[in-house]
């Protein structure tokens, strides 16, 4: 049987995905994409409850929460590694579109043709830009006029700075102004807005610092100092409940009658680790947002944030445990 499983989800839906994929620069087919999604959505919603279930002997109630959860996480995690794409591809196209502006406006001043112009200017070393360029080149040979190419252009990329080149060339075309001298004009305009971008973030860079340390070391440690403590507390409780096998007089007034914490060492030390994990994937993001101004570019440091705070939290729980049982003999 065949499942049209593009038919499962709205035409918004499958717009918003068509559009992210050639953001991405992707050539996969939207519906074949969707298929994916679903397919990966739907598998791990029916083995990982199987496998809490039976596996782990987890109640099936949070067993199917948990497929849930796990679903729902791989949906966002291949988004957002098509976000992150998105934006790698912006980042490399500002970062070369001041050099590109300059070379077409040489080729202009010696006298070839706008279109030629970019089309010469696009140098291997531009990568997938310059293929883009010769896409749009191909499309004047269709019939399609230069400025609507040059739009079309602009629409491959989620880059303001592109865009607006675009939009200032096109009204140089319509107007008639020197193309050399407005080329060259916004090369330079875009080389003092990284310049001033750059400045910002070295102003920043104390703050990212701070929030860095916090996110690997200072929470990963304080956490595992905790979960020890509360491992060395329960023991010395279980010694104290075998000598008062009664339980422990109250002290003082009747309601004060001390008593064994609640929390016990493996929920503690669960919690903890969930907590690290929280804590160290957001700083990442959140030192992204920072340093680079984009939040999504936080996946590429949040493999490494994590592997440094759990790292951190049970180097810390090692030393901690191995003081701890060295003193009181634990």
């Amino acid at each position: 049987m065949n499942i049209e499983f593009d038919k499962l989800v709205s035409r918004s839906v499958i717009r918003l995905l068509e559009s992210e994929l050639k953001l991405a620069g992707s050539k996969a087919d939207v519906h074949k994409f969707i298929q994916m999604m679903i397919m990966g959505g739907v598998g791990f919603f029916a083995i990982v409850p199987f496998a809490l279930v039976f596996g782990a002997n987890i109640n099936p109630g949070f067993a199917a929460l948990g497929g849930l959860i796990t679903s729902a996480l791989f949906e966002i995690i291949i988004y957002a590694i098509l976000e992150f794409k998105v934006e790698q591809r912006k980042s490399f196209i500002e970062n070369l579109l001041p050099d590109y502006l300059q070379l077409a406006a040489a080729n202009v001043r010696s006298g070839i043709a706008l279109d030629k112009a970019m089309v010469l200017a696009a140098r291997p070393e531009f990568g997938y830009f310059s293929e883009d360029v010769k896409e749009m080149n191909k499309e004047l040979y269709v019939g399609v006029t230069l400025q609507a190419s040059m739009v079309n252009l602009g629409k491959r990329y989620r880059s303001l700075q592109l865009q607006h080149t675009i939009r200032m060339m096109n009204e140089g075309i319509q107007y008639g102004g020197g193309m050399t001298d407005l080329l060259n004009q916004i090369a330079k305009d875009l080389r003092n807005q990284h310049m001033v971008q750059k400045e910002i973030s070295g102003q920043l860079f104390m703050y990212t610092i701070f929030i860095a340390f916090a996110a690997l070391v200072g929470a990963p440690a304080l956490y595992a100092l905790t979960s020890q403590m509360i491992t060395v507390t329960n023991t010395v409780w279980v010694g104290i409940l075998k000598q008062n096998g009664g339980g422990l007089p109250t002290v003082g007034v009747s309601f004060l009658r001390p008593s064994p914490p609640k929390i016990t060492t493996a929920t503690y030390y669960n919690f903890s680790l969930a907590a690290v994990l929280l804590i160290t994937g957001f700083g990442a993001f959140i030192v992204s947002a920072i340093s680079t101004g984009s939040v999504i570019r936080g996946i590429r440091y949040l493999p490494i944030f994590l592997a440094v705070g759990l790292l951190v939290f049970f180097a810390v729980s090692a030393l901690i445990g191995g003081i701890f049982g060295t003193i009181s003999g634990v």
